[in-house]
């Protein structure tokens, strides 16, 4: 077995790397590269560029370019694609399993598609690929590998182990083999332990596991991924409507999609409304981010609507003033705290359990210790700084008011928008931040208002 190497990337490491390849020194590179896992020659390539890059690519061995293939970034492997001829795209998508196939297959123009279809000799890889390639890749269909090892329930052991033999060869993992009857309708599963701690003449239908969990070949890749990560899952079996087995998906395969979620829930939160590459466009990137920019100006001039409705208590009061950053900023802090427990809660394994009520009884709770500790602070802060008790006052009442609606606020919004359907990620950032300074600052000066009998 080959041992992998403990590897770091380094600006002096790239720097000698690029003189070798310069030097067309083979011998360096391959040295330099045996060994280092799949994911860090992606690293290198990505900074040598597309030209050196094939270079590299066609000094590696067959099964570790196919790997390097499948990990390199989506938008770097299109374009580093366009340089491979179809004989050799087609022996990378030969080796490699059906599911890593049909992504390569798809990402390619339907000419080069059908080029490549062509020139692959092994039929059942073909029909594999043909398959997969008619799912979207946001469903079950779209992320399963056709490999996997099934076993017939009326088989004996010992001709399920003679079985599994000859059906690994395709697969690159073994989590368990599934039982199917003779129309291949998926019945349960059976781990290798039980099957090799059983005796040889028993049939497989004895030993088999029944409850199982499967997933229909067009559920949602996210809730895929939240079944396998509920039940903690390494793979779980697809099945047609007719509870065929069709493929099986593994944790490496669902990976991408819980990576792509946190992605998307963090530019929602962010105040970006699409997905976005650093590399994209000016004007597609201008376009995800413009609409909340603009619910945050609009909120801005509201607020200086509020501002210049209260002026006269400013007039009168200017230290009222130095406060309005101390309530907005704590208003829209504690907005987004409460947003974001909730939503974690609604994406959470368990669901979200709670009753409206228990949890907006719980926010009022938390919000009335965080609130009172402080207004507090701001109480004592003020009364050192200031020595002014009315402003002291009115300062840390506001606070108190603010915290607690700001908490209401960032409870109740992501809840209805769950409830509407709406992806309540996009409650926060932006939306209650700006929602919450209004509530703030209006809260604020009402209360000077009162308080000073303005």
């Amino acid at each position: 077995m080959e041992k992998i190497m403990e590897f770091e990337f380094s600006k002096e490491f790239l720097e000698r790397f690029k003189l070798a390849l310069t030097d067309r020194d083979d011998v360096y590179i391959q040295e330099s590269l045996g060994g280092v896992r799949s994911a860090d020659i992606c690293e290198i390539l990505t900074e040598i560029g597309i030209e050196e890059a094939k270079y590299v690519f066609d000094i590696l061995s067959s099964d570790i370019a196919a790997d390097v293939l499948v990990e390199l970034e989506e938008d770097f492997r299109v374009e580093f694609m366009e340089d491979f001829a179809i004989n050799e795209l087609s022996h990378f998508i030969e080796i490699l399993d059906s599911d890593d196939g049909a992504d390569l297959l798809n990402e390619l123009s339907p000419r080069r598609r059908e080029e490549i279809l062509e020139e692959i000799k092994n039929e059942e890889k073909v029909g594999h690929l043909l398959d997969l390639i008619r799912y979207d890749e946001d469903v079950a269909g779209g992320l399963m590998a056709k490999e996997l090892v099934k076993a017939r329930e009326n088989w004996t052991v010992k001709r399920c182990i003679e079985e599994i033999k000859i059906q690994a060869e395709n697969v690159e993992k073994i989590y368990s083999v599934y039982v199917v009857d003779q129309q291949d309708r998926l019945k349960g599963r059976v781990s290798l332990k039980r099957i090799l701690l059983s005796n040889e003449d028993k049939k497989v239908a004895e030993i088999f596991e029944e409850n199982i969990i499967s997933v229909g070949i067009f559920l949602a890749a996210q809730e895929v991924a939240n079944i396998m990560q509920k039940y903690d899952l390494d793979a779980v079996p697809v099945v047609n409507v007719r509870r065929k087995l069709v493929g099986r998906i593994t944790i490496d395969d669902v990976v991408d999609v819980i990576t792509e979620s946190a992605e998307e829930e963090r530019q929602l939160m962010s105040g970006v409304t699409s997905d976005i590459e650093e590399d994209d466009g000016v004007w597609v990137i201008s376009k995800a981010r413009l609409p909340w920019l603009v619910i945050g100006m609009t909120g801005g001039l509201i607020a200086a609507q509020i501002a210049d409705y209260y002026s006269g208590a400013l007039n009168v009061i200017a230290r009222l003033s130095l406060f309005i950053p101390l309530i907005m900023a704590t208003g829209g802090n504690v907005g987004i705290q409460s947003s974001a427990i909730v939503i974690q809660s609604l994406a959470g394994k368990n669901g979200f359990n709670d009753t409206l009520g228990n949890r907006l009884l719980k926010m009022f709770y938390v919000a009335m210790v965080n609130g009172s500790i402080l207004s507090l602070i701001v109480f004592g802060a003020i009364m050192l700084l200031f020595k002014d008790q009315l402003l002291a006052l009115t300062a840390s009442i506001a606070l108190l008011n603010v915290v607690l609606l700001a908490s209401f606020m960032g409870t109740i919004t992501p809840l209805l928008l769950n409830r509407f359907g709406i992806n309540p990620a996009i409650a926060s950032g932006p939306f209650i931040t700006t929602a919450n300074d209004l509530l703030g600052l209006t809260v604020y000066f009402s209360i000077a208002v009162f308080l000073y009998n303005l």
